[in-house]
């Protein structure tokens, strides 16, 4: 069989990373990889070593907040007010051609009741010239009004010629 062979065991001298010697490899802070950091031992040496992460800090509980009444009543307002909305607007889809028609009928009441109060004045005057009513005379009347100071009597007298 095979003796195992023997090797002393020999401790390693103190690495100080700033004083480094020239002859030990030297390594930048960008090459470490991560999870692995620079540690301080309980005898003052400093070396490299895997380190744990943080543990998260657990996000603050608070306590819930009543809904107030209004965000309550709002929230219950609001699918009907939107449905009332959508029937109005289907309503007035279906009713479109009878307001249409409405509206026509309402201009041609306009532009008849405009033509009577015109035409009638007209038609009026006519009719009374050749009446003969009167002669063809015309009478004129005057008033002359006067009063004196600001809250002064007024007095008038009116003149037929």
């Amino acid at each position: 069989m095979h003796e195992p062979t023997t090797r002393p065991i020999t401790t390693r001298a103190s690495w100080d990373p700033l004083h480094t010697p020239a002859e030990r490899p030297v390594i930048l802070p960008a090459e470490i990889p991560p999870g692995v950091d620079w540690v301080t031992l309980p005898n003052g040496v400093l070396t490299l070593a895997y380190t744990h992460p943080a543990p998260p800090r657990p996000i603050p509980v608070t306590a819930q907040q009543p809904i107030p009444a209004w965000a309550r009543t709002t929230a219950l307002l609001a699918p009907t007010l939107g449905t009332g909305i959508g029937a109005a607007g289907v309503g007035l889809s279906y009713a479109a051609p009878g307001l249409i028609a409405m509206t026509h009928a309402l201009w041609s009441a306009a532009a008849l009741l405009v033509a009577a109060v015109i035409a009638v004045p007209v038609l009026a005057r006519g009719t009374r010239r050749t009446s003969g009513g009167g002669g063809g005379t015309t009478t004129h009347i005057h008033q002359q009004i006067t009063a004196t100071g600001i809250f002064g009597k007024a007095n008038g007298t009116i003149n037929h010629h």
